[in-house]
Order: structure tokens, then C-alpha cells, then sequence
């Protein structure tokens, strides 16, 4: 079959998808997304193993697998393995999250697909690496914020560990394993050669602290729960209005002019404040004091004053208000696909754009094993050959 391809930018590669759950899937709908050909392995109904999710409707699992085909396999059969070593001949990318010690009982590990294509670049997400005391355990979005981190500076102080609201160790761990892929690929293109692309949820964690884990490791600072508060610099944060709360983030240099768009210029001069280290150290004042003037105009007001003078300052949206900005909206971030079984999808699309070669979705989530045929029939497996692989349940 002639697939569309969701943009030309990576319309060359063809990607193997033995992933599940939320890390591997998200790295594949990157390459998905920018037009690889993405064949997603599932298992078959008939071997008797539970779907990755049950109910392939769920606006999760179809926002996460668009503009992919849908190939099932029993790789816990010999045949199965052979088949997918076949599709690997002629594959530029496979990625999977399996635990470490599964893909290699299963046969179907980095060195053994090496052998069958040098130039594969293979990626593999785990939960906390490939290697070291904690290889084999089982590895978790909300484990992965905990020990790497981030709930201990999530939250208001005193009030206990906090997660983030999303599976942000999931996500930024699929998007660090595309940018994995990615510079690999650019690599095989100089040496000819494949290689392992590895990342875990606890290593992209951490990656994700940022200046929170510099803190640390060059000051030996351990920094703790400030709630909406910016770590660092005082005031930014969330404010009370007269009919709800704003975000003001003036930078440090602009403390003056902020004084003055509140009234404050008193402040200004104050030694107290002068300095930002003095604001740190005097956070709780320099809040109350500003906030005794934010509540005393609207939201909708504040943004405007304090935009207008080029001090940040936004909204605290609900999701659906989020999708109803009108900046928002013209970014177009939310985007349409159609769906054979579900009629119109609305999913999230890239959030970076190429000038020539941009993203689309092009097609909604595969229905369980859509194209296991076609797929087969294009790396020269017969019609006859294939009725066997589905008599003896391989797919």
C-alpha cells in the first residue's frame, strides 16, 4: 500500500515500534510525526497477553499512536523473531522499553539485531538503564519524579512531596530518545554504521532539574518546596487579583519598573529589596506586599498594565480555557485527524514547525494488526505464507 507520509523530513526512514506505555510511544510519534514510515509490533489477540491498553479508543492511546501502521506478532515464538528480524533488514530504526533482561531472553536485544543490519540505530528506554544495581527493577513515571528529584521540589513547603501533573519523566524521556535517534542517524551518515541509543526515565529526570541540579552539584545547595514561587528570583510567581490570580514574572533587572506599574517606588530604594539575593532572602514581604496590590484590580487588567510596560505577566488557565486562547488557537497546536472507526480525532500536535517540510496528522490510530498484510507482503512474504503465519497465530 502507498502510505502517506505525515511530512517529507523523514519520509526515508522506516522505524519499528516494539514499544508501550507512555516513554517508548512518545519517541516514536516524534519520527512518526515528522513522516517516518512507523510500523508499530503489537501482539496478537491470540497470544494471549494483554493489550497495551484496553480500551484503543482511549484518547491517550489514540494521541499517541497517529500516523502509524499497525503490525501484530507473536514474538514469544521463534517464528515471530524471524519475522521481525526480516522487517529489520531493510528498517533504519527500532525502538523499544522492554526491561533489559527481556529483550535479550526473547532474542531480540541490540547485538542480536546488529547482525542482522549494521546500520540499525536501535533505542531502548528503560527505567533506570541498561546496567547497574537497579537494571531489573520495574520503572514508573511517578518512582522515576521521586527519586530523581522532583517531587521534593514540587509543592509548598511543609506540605510533603508533590508529582507533577503530567508523566513529565515519560514524556521528556521519549523526546531525549528521538533526539537520541536523530543524532545517530546524522552519525551513520559519516560512518555507515548504526548504533545504541540509550536513555532511561531516572537519567532524563534528572537532566530535567536543570539549574535546580547545578545547585547542588556546584554549591552544594539542596533546594527545597517554594510552591509557585520562582526558586531563584523574587517576586515571580502567582499572585491573588480581585477575581482570581495572574502569574507575574518581572526579571531581576526590571524591578524598578515593576515597582512603578504597582505604585511601589518606595520599594525600590529600600535596602531591603535592593538586591536580588536581598529579595530571596526577604520572600515572604516582598510577596505580601505586592500582593496587597494585585488584589485590587482584575486579572484581565493586570495582564494589560504589566504586558504593556514589558513585564511577563499571564493568565492561570484550566485546560479548556488553554485550547480557547486565541494565540493558542492560531498556533494551531490542536489538529484534527479523521478515523475510520471514531470519526474526528482532535489531538495535540508538534509543537515545533520546519518551513518546508512541516508536520501533519495524516492518520489516526491503527486498528489492532490494520496492516499486518501489507506489511508482510511488501518485505516478500506470499499470500500463502502469510495464511500460515495467521493459521499458526505467529500474527
Amino acid at each position: 500500500m502507498n502510505k502517506i507520509r505525515a511530512s517529507a523530513a523523514l519520509s526515508r526512514f522506516t522505524v519499528i515500534d516494539l514499544t508501550r506505555a507512555r516513554a517508548g510511544p512518545t519517541c516514536v510519534r516524534q519520527l512518526a510525526d515528522w513522516g517516518a514510515d512507523v510500523i508499530k509490533v503489537e501482539m496478537p489477540p491470540s497470544a494471549g497477553e494483554p493489550q497495551d491498553f484496553a480500551n484503543r479508543a482511549d484518547s491517550d492511546f489514540q494521541n499517541l499512536h497517529r500516523n502509524k501502521r499497525s503490525l501484530t506478532l507473536n514474538l514469544k515464538t521463534a517464528e515471530g523473531v524471524a519475522v521481525l528480524k526480516r522487517l529489520v533488514e531493510t528498517a533504519d530504526i527500532l525502538v523499544e522499553n522492554y526491561r533489559p533482561d527481556v529483550k535479550t531472553r526473547l532474542g531480540i536485544d541490540y547485538e542480536a539485531m546488529r547482525q542482522v543490519n549494521p546500520r540499525l540505530v536501535y533505542a531502548s528506554i528503560s527505567g533506570f538503564g541498561q546496567d547497574g544495581p537497579y537494571a531489573d527493577r520495574p520503572g514508573l513515571d511517578q518512582i522515576a519524579q521521586g527519586m530523581g528529584g522532583l517531587m521534593s521540589i514540587t509543592g509548598e513547603p511543609g506540605r510533603g512531596p508533590m508529582r507533577v501533573g503530567i508523566a513529565i519523566a515519560d514524556v521528556a524521556s521519549g523526546i531525549l530518545a528521538a533526539s537520541g535517534v536523530l543524532t545517530a542517524l546524522l552519525e551513520r551518515e559519516v560512518s555507515g554504521e548504526g548504533q545504541w541509543v540509550t536513555t532511561s526515565l531516572l537519567e532524563s529526570q534528572i537532566f530535567m532539574l536543570d539549574f535546580q541540579a547545578v545547585r547542588w552539584l556546584m554549591k552544594q545547595d539542596v533546594p527545597g518546596q517554594v510552591g509557585n514561587d520562582h526558586p531563584t528570583a523574587v517576586p515571580m510567581g502567582c499572585f491573588r487579583t480581585s477575581d482570581g490570580h495572574v502569574n507575574i514574572a518581572p526579571m531581576p533587572g526590571a524591578w524598578g519598573k515593576f515597582c512603578t506599574v504597582l505604585g511601589l517606588d518606595h520599594l525600590a530604594g529600600d535596602e531591603n529589596f535592593s538586591s536580588p539575593g536581598r529579595r530571596v532572602r526577604n520572600r515572604d514581604t516582598v510577596n505580601q506586599l505586592v500582593e496587597a496590590v494585585t488584589v485590587t484590580r482584575t486579572s484581565a487588567e493586570w495582564i494589560d498594565l504589566l504586558n504593556k510596560a514589558g513585564i511577563p505577566c499571564g493568565p492561570i488557565y484550566a485546560i479548556d480555557e488553554t485550547f480557547d486562547d486565541p494565540q493558542v488557537r492560531h498556533l494551531g497546536i490542536a489538529q484534527t485527524v479523521q478515523s475510520p472507526t471514531l470519526g474526528a480525532q482532535t489531538l495535540v500536535g508538534q509543537a515545533f514547525h520546519l518551513s518546508r517540510t512541516d508536520s501533519s496528522l495524516v492518520s489516526a490510530t491503527p486498528e489492532l494488526g490494520e496492516h499486518t498484510d501489507d506489511i508482510l507482503a511488501a518485505i516478500g512474504y506470499s499470500a500463502a505464507e502469510i495464511a500460515g503465519l495467521h493459521e499458526r497465530n505467529i500474527i
